[in-house]
């Protein structure tokens, strides 16, 4: 699977992953006739090759029409911060002018999905509702061109899946608008809190995870932490504004591919596999637990016999879910089961395409779940739910619907 992996052992800036990206194979005169689309004016792009603690990669700088000389703002710690600013927009407006533009339907949606983090996370820190956030004139053009690239060149390379090592930052301080503050910044905690992502200060006292960069992890990042299964294709590096003295301040984008290249189309997925024994529970409480569980949307619950110790029979209380919602699925079991304790493990699921269609039966329309491998049709079934309306509708034994259904399927093969 297409996958972009990011090195964050020296941060991210929204600047940082435009170089990466143009690195890594963005067509830079493709990002330009896109960023036209935006109708934001008064600023010009420089992108140019230069070198970090010897290591060479791309270096982006988005400089301001009036603001191009002496442009002495440090692009990597830049604070989009600042209600003293009479120019600029609040985030209702800079949503307005995405919305307004001409670049992709998935453009927008993950540019107004990533300023919406960074707006959350400054509206909570400074007690303002996110809409009215403030972004000054130079932090709401260069977040702007920033966002609005990294997800222009995300889409350029093929809406890869990003992956990412665990985010380091420095410490220190940093000055912006508001007096100083200590590393990692206000808005960039906020932002990694409010997606619980896990934070690692190192000695380098500089920022090195900007706003922008944090809620470009937030959105796109799936997964933090080592290599695993990943076959590079190309490898870029971003280059920050300065020289840091611990570590060079680059960012590295890996373009390559996840898991073993699998000879078959079907699609794979992790879940969660939450199991406990119980023998000392009232049925009717199991019945209550499987109908809350699979309401808060567990994949599926089941219970099978069990023969346990002091030779009392039992069971054996299954629940499947995605792997993000573990933790509330075992709090669940806890709180609805005499359970004391739940056993976890991950398992990766294959599973076939699944296409759904209508079947015309001579009692009504009925929809059936066909399960594709390679373009093969291997598995076709009615749909429960539709089969028992239609059973209802027309007071009709359930499996003389399932029936015709099938017959009609078989037929229009």
């Amino acid at each position: 699977m297409k996958t972009l992996y990011l090195d964050l052992f020296s941060g991210i800036s929204g600047d940082m992953f435009m170089g990466a990206l143009l690195d890594v194979g963005l067509d830079y005169a493709h990002l330009t006739s896109e960023l036209q689309k935006l109708n934001v004016e008064g600023y010009h792009l420089h992108v140019s090759r230069g070198k970090r603690a010897q290591i060479e990669g791309t270096k982006f700088d988005v400089h301001l029409g009036h603001h191009a000389h002496g442009h002495d703002h440090d692009h990597d710690h830049k604070h989009e911060h600042g209600h003293e600013h009479e120019h600029g927009h609040n985030y209702a407006e800079i949503k307005q002018l995405i919305l307004k533009s001409g670049i992709s339907e998935w453009a927008k949606a993950k540019v107004i999905a990533v300023f919406d983090r960074v707006a959350v996370a400054e509206g909570k820190i400074h007690g303002v509702p996110a809409e009215k956030v403030h972004f000054h004139e130079v932090g709401a053009v260069d977040s702007i061109i920033d966002i609005a690239g990294a997800c222009i060149g995300l889409e350029f390379l093929g809406k890869p899946r990003v992956l990412a090592s665990q985010p380091i930052d420095g410490t220190g301080w940093i000055d912006c608008a508001h007096g100083r503050f200590p590393v990692p910044a206000p808005a960039t905690l906020e932002i990694l809190a409010a997606r619980g992502v896990a934070l690692t200060q190192c000695e380098e006292p500089h920022e090195l995870i900007t706003p922008t960069g944090a809620a470009l992890l937030a959105e796109f990042v799936e997964a933090f932490g080592p290599m695993k299964n990943f076959t590079p294709a190309r490898i870029g590096f971003g280059l920050g504004s300065r020289d840091n003295p611990t570590r060079p301040n680059v960012l590295r984008a890996i373009l390559g591919e996840t898991g073993a290249a699998s000879e078959h189309d079907w699609e794979s997925d992790t879940i969660a596999v939450l199991e406990t024994n119980l023998d000392d529970i009232n049925p009717e409480i199991l019945g209550h637990f499987m109908e809350t569980a699979l309401t808060a949307g567990a994949l599926d619950v089941s219970y099978a016999p069990l023969q346990m110790k002091k030779y009392r029979p039992g069971f054996l209380l299954t629940v499947l879910c995605a792997a993000a919602q573990a933790d509330r699925f075992s709090e669940l079991i806890l709180r609805e089961t005499s359970a004391f304790g739940v056993r976890r493990s991950m398992a990766e699921r294959r599973k076939l395409r699944r296409e759904f269609l209508v079947v015309r039966t001579s009692f009504g329309d009925v929809s059936m779940k066909i399960g594709k491998l390679d373009g093969k049709v291997l598995q076709a079934a009615p749909e429960f739910e539709s089969c028992r309306k239609l059973a209802e509708k027309e007071k009709l034994p359930l499996k003389q619907i399932y029936e015709a259904a099938m017959a009609a399927w078989n037929n229009a093969r």
